[in-house]
C-alpha cells in the first residue's frame, strides 16, 4: 500500500512573505530607476546646450558675429518705440530671438526656410481671406512672435527644449528651456542699444549711453557683438543658460507677481535686485511659489515663445543666483530681473562663449544680493559705477563680457 505524499506548493504565509520582500525590493530601486532617469534627462539637456555651442560658433564663422537678439523687420509703419507690442501681423518690430538665426545650424534649415520666405500656411489650416493666406502670405521673417497661426513660432524645436521640463500646451506656442545672457544688470535690458533701423523716426536720445553703462552680458537686445568685444574671454563668460518654462501654478521662478509699488518699483529694483524677495511677496508655506493676487497674465509665463526676444521668454540675468525668483515692477515687459532656472536638482546648465557647458549650482558666490546693479548713473560709492567689477560675486563676473574681473576659482 503506497503512503500519500503531501502536496508539494507555498503556504499562504510564505506567499505573503515573498511579496512582501519584492514589494520591498521594488520600493528600493524605484528612486534608484527614477534617478537614473533624469541623469539620462539631465546630460541629454547638457548635450541640447552643447549643440547651441556649436551652432553660436558656426553662426559666428558663417557672419562673423553671434546672432544678433532683439533682430527682425520693420514695415516702417511702426515708428515708435513699442518694444513691447506683440500685435504685428505685416512685421516683426525686431521682436526676434537670438535662437531664430540659429535654426539652421541646428539642423532646422526646413523651418528656417519656412521663416525666411514668405508663407501661406496658418496653424488654423485657414485658406480663406486674412493674413497668412494664399492671397496674402505672412512675411518673410514673420510677423510678431505671439501670432499664434504664424507657423514656425507655434513649432516646437526639440533641441530647445529640456527633457526634465515637463510643460507643454497653450498659453505657450513654441516653448523654450534656453535663453540668451544679458549680463549682471536688468537695467536697459529691454530697450537695448539704440539702432537707426529698429527706431527710425527717433533719434538716440541716450539710448547709446543707457546701453553701454548697464548692458554687460554676451547678448545686448538690438546690438552686434562678436567674440572679439568678449574681453574677459570666451571661457569665462556666460552665453546661454537655462530656464525653467512655466507650468502654471505660480512657480515663483517662472512667473511674475507685480510688486506692490508699481512702476516705480523699476528704480526701486534697480538699487535693491532683492526688492521681492524683502516685499513678502512669497508664499510662507510654499517659499518656492508666489502668494495669491497680482499675477502677471498667463500669457507672459516664462519660456513661453522661442522667437520672442523679451525677457520672459528669452533671456537670463546673473544678479540672483540660478533658480531665484523672477522680479516684476508693473510689466515683465519693463526693467525686470529674470535669473536662469531648471528642472535639475540644485543649479542649471550654462553655455561658456568658449562653447563649454558647465552645471552652475544654485549656492555658486553672488556677491551682495542688495547692492544696486551697475548703470549710466550708478556711482563708486555703490559699487556700481560704468565700468565697475560686478557686485554679484563670481555669478555676476561670468555673466560680464568686459568688465576686467578675474576668475580664479572653479565652478
Amino acid at each position: 500500500m503506497k503512503r500519500l505524499r503531501p502536496a508539494k506548493g507555498f503556504t499562504l504565509v510564505e506567499l505573503l512573505v515573498v511579496i512582501a520582500i519584492i514589494g520591498v525590493l521594488v520600493g528600493l530601486l524605484l528612486p534608484a530607476v527614477q534617478a537614473a532617469r533624469e541623469a539620462a534627462r539631465r546630460m541629454s539637456c547638457s548635450n541640447n546646450v552643447k549643440q547651441l555651442g556649436l551652432a553660436l560658433h558656426n553662426y559666428h564663422s558663417a557672419y562673423d558675429q553671434a546672432p544678433i537678439h532683439g533682430v527682425g523687420t520693420d514695415d516702417k509703419a511702426n515708428t515708435g518705440q513699442n518694444w513691447w507690442d506683440n500685435s504685428y501681423v505685416t512685421n516683426n518690430h525686431w521682436r526676434l530671438s537670438a535662437l531664430v538665426g540659429m535654426t539652421p545650424f541646428i539642423e532646422q534649415q526646413a523651418l528656417w526656410q519656412q521663416i525666411s520666405n514668405p508663407s501661406s500656411q496658418r496653424t488654423d489650416g485657414n485658406l480663406g481671406a486674412g493674413i497668412g493666406t494664399p492671397t496674402n502670405p505672412w512675411p518673410a521673417m514673420g510677423p510678431g512672435p505671439s501670432q499664434i497661426n504664424y507657423l514656425p513660432w507655434a513649432t516646437e524645436i526639440s533641441g530647445f527644449r529640456c527633457p526634465s521640463d515637463p510643460g507643454e500646451g497653450l498659453p505657450a506656442l513654441g516653448r523654450v528651456n534656453y535663453a540668451a545672457c544679458m549680463g549682471d544688470s536688468q537695467w536697459w535690458t529691454q530697450h537695448g542699444a539704440f539702432d537707426p533701423d529698429a527706431y527710425p523716426a527717433i533719434t538716440d536720445s541716450g539710448y547709446s549711453q543707457n546701453s553701454n553703462g548697464a548692458n554687460r552680458g554676451f547678448f545686448t537686445q538690438h546690438k552686434k557683438v562678436k567674440f572679439r568685444d568678449v574681453l574677459d574671454g570666451l571661457s569665462n563668460t556666460i552665453a546661454m543658460m537655462e530656464i525653467a518654462s512655466d507650468l502654471g501654478d505660480d512657480d515663483a521662478r517662472t512667473i511674475g507677481k507685480k510688486h506692490t509699488a508699481g512702476q516705480p518699483a523699476q528704480a526701486q529694483m534697480r538699487d535693491n535686485p532683492s526688492l521681492c524677495l524683502q516685499a513678502d511677496m512669497l508664499d510662507p508655506e510654499r517659499p518656492q511659489f508666489w502668494r495669491s493676487g497680482n499675477m502677471e497674465p498667463a500669457t507672459k509665463g516664462r519660456g513661453f515663445r522661442w522667437a520672442d526676444a523679451q525677457i520672459m521668454q528669452s533671456m537670463a540675468h546673473t544678479i540672483l543666483p540660478p533658480n531665484s525668483p523672477v522680479c516684476v515692477a508693473h510689466d515683465s515687459n519693463g526693467q525686470s530681473i529674470a535669473t536662469g532656472s531648471s528642472r535639475h536638482q540644485g543649479g542649471i546648465h550654462v553655455l561658456m562663449a568658449d562653447g563649454a557647458v558647465k552645471f552652475i549650482t544654485d549656492s555658486i558666490e553672488s556677491g551682495n544680493q542688495t547692492n544696486p546693479v551697475v548703470w549710466q548713473g550708478g556711482t563708486t560709492a555703490n559699487n556700481n559705477s560704468k565700468g565697475s567689477k560686478s557686485p554679484f560675486g563670481l555669478w555676476g563676473a561670468l555673466g560680464t563680457r568686459a568688465a576686467k574681473e578675474t576668475i580664479s576659482t572653479d565652478f
